[in-house]
């Protein structure tokens, strides 16, 4: 990631606020469009990382579209991890990303996945 370029994290902090209703959901989904913007211009795990934030800030509003943050997140891991150890480091991440899940969300997004 660029660390000059606020988008992505911007992103991230706008979706925390519409989780506590400090923000409205179009606020959120324009701060995510800039964060993938941003991500256009990248490569690696960079681009993975801000693309999650930005799919993050997007589609908060719809449970089943959450997969996609931690499938970009998962990406990003993998592409850091050196050498041959990026499927290992993967399927940590996969395991955090759903442990990170509440169990009604959980049940909700991955009932197809088992």
């Amino acid at each position: 990631m660029q660390p000059s370029d606020p988008r992505p994290r911007e992103a991230i902090e706008q979706v925390r606020a519409w989780t506590c209703g400090e923000i409205t959901m179009s606020q959120s989904r324009a701060a995510g469009g800039h964060a993938m913007a941003a991500a256009r211009e990248l490569s690696g795990a960079a681009r993975h990382a801000a693309f999650a934030a930005g799919q993050a800030a997007v589609v908060a509003h719809v449970a089943a579209h959450e997969l996609g943050a931690a499938a970009y997140a998962i990406k990003a891991v993998r592409a850091t991890a050196p050498g041959r150890q990026g499927e290992s480091a993967g399927q940590l991440e996969c395991r955090w990303q759903r442990e990170q899940l509440p169990d009604v969300i959980r049940e909700l997004v991955l009932i197809g996945l088992r």
